[in-house]
């Protein structure tokens, strides 16, 4: 898909090109800048987000949004009504992303139910916060059996680099208006689940087979999995 998604932002900015060009050479009068023309910043990446990304709901949200605030600034719905309703409706979805966040039905949320339902109810998650800040987060020569990552207009750096994992992690990253990197060990995979809305969750590692099979158990015996299980609203979570 990322390759599709390339061809799909090449085929916008040439088609850009050539019109800038044929304007230039007074061979086309198209004009760009119409009126509320800024709204295709939202509605291009959330179209490409549709054909490209796993997860397709924060994409089809931000398209729903981008369409509606074009109308309003081509007269064809009431602007103000628009504008009224935006931001009730965005604190609607996120408040739907949080209730419904874990309730897909895929193989990797239920790996993560079982690794869930297995430990020990003495068993405490590290938790980290960032709030208009920044934070790094290092468990090199420590033991990691999973924490829980909140950035909330700040920054979170968990470095798993050096870290002993005896057995399946979950991270549960939570990243509302900022940004969490994940650096994870070379010889562990890794398996996302994800909800999105105007963010979401990439993966720049090298990709490695699936470990995760249709039941939700392990293809490999004893090969470890971190899972990273996220809420993304207006940010992002990136895998290194």
């Amino acid at each position: 898909m990322k390759k599709v998604g390339n061809w799909l932002w090449g085929l916008v900015l040439v088609a850009l090109g050539v019109i800038l060009g044929l304007n230039a050479l007074e061979v086309t009068d198209i004009e760009i800048f119409f009126p509320g023309w800024w709204t295709l910043i939202i509605i291009v990446p959330c179209f490409i987000g549709l054909v490209t990304d796993e997860h397709k709901w924060g994409n089809f949200v931000g398209l729903l949004i981008g369409v509606c605030l074009l109308l309003g600034c081509l007269h064809v719905l009431s602007f103000d009504l628009v504008w009224k309703l935006f931001f009730p409706a965005i604190l609607v979805l996120i408040g739907l992303t949080v209730i419904f966040h874990g309730t897909a039905k895929s193989a990797v949320t239920k790996k993560i139910r079982q690794i869930r339902e297995a430990e020990t109810v003495d068993t405490e998650t590290e938790e980290f916060w960032a709030t208009f800040g920044e934070q790094d987060v290092n468990f090199d020569g420590k033991e990691f059996e999973g924490c829980r990552l909140d950035s909330v207009f700040g920054g979170i750096d968990l470095d798993l680099r050096g870290a002993k994992m005896k057995k399946d992690a979950i991270v549960k990253a939570s990243s509302i208006f900022g940004g969490i990197v994940i650096y994870a060990p070379e010889d562990v995979e890794v398996e996302i689940a994800s909800t999105s809305i105007f963010g979401g969750v990439s993966d720049s590692r090298k990709k490695r087979a699936k470990s995760v099979d249709a039941d939700g158990d392990s293809e490999t015996s004893g090969k470890r999995t971190l899972y990273v299980e996220a809420i993304c609203v207006f940010g992002g979570v990136e895998i290194k």
